[in-house]
């Protein structure tokens, strides 16, 4: 019952074969070192991609990804090739051997640490090695990375929807309010 949830693409790769994987189970677990996990299914194809390779890369999602996010998990890469039904485009790693996503607003590539069976699911712990970031989400004043201009996508009970509204930054419930002088 916890949600929304982040739908994520997962991209992984591991002898000659490169795939891409939706999760919603995935979160931040540590700070330093930076460390997140995703929960995958055993039997999905993706699983051993990640197991024998050791590296995955998550690739945040955008409304404009939303179909090609959903198709990529209702669809086995034992069937077919994901980047090219869906037109997503695979981009180089560049701390680890597995592409990314040319269309996703950040990429976290990731080397696995450990997995952990849970049932269902296997949670794969993971440290984050390198995030790329797409530079038109640059603050042209700050400098700083504006992810909320991305449209990012969420996942709830089984619907898809766009992040949207900004109601507050971190903190704001006891920041002392301007006085206007």
């Amino acid at each position: 019952m916890l949600n929304p949830l982040p739908a994520v693409l997962v991209s992984c790769a591991h002898a000659g074969r490169s795939n891409l994987l939706t999760v919603a189970w995935t979160g931040t677990v540590c700070t330093d070192p930076a460390m997140l996990y995703i929960s995958v299914r055993p039997e999905r194809f993706s699983y051993d991609l990640i197991k024998e390779s050791g590296e995955f890369t998550v690739n945040l999602t955008t409304a404009a990804m939303a179909r090609a996010t959903d198709w990529c998990g209702v669809r086995s890469g034992r069937d077919y090739d994901k980047w090219a039904e869906t037109r997503l485009t695979p981009e180089p790693g560049v701390a680890v051997g597995c592409p990314s996503v040319a269309e996703s607003p950040l990429s976290i590539e990731c080397r696995l640490r450990e997995i952990v069976p849970l049932g269902t699911h296997h949670m794969m712990l993971a440290d984050v090695v390198a995030v790329l970031a797409d530079t038109q989400y640059l603050d042209p004043e700050t400098g700083r990375f504006d992810l909320a201009r991305a449209g990012l996508l969420a996942y709830s009970h089984g619907h898809y929807y766009e992040l949207g509204r900004h109601l507050g930054r971190f903190g704001f419930s006891v920041m002392k309010k301007k006085s206007s002088k």
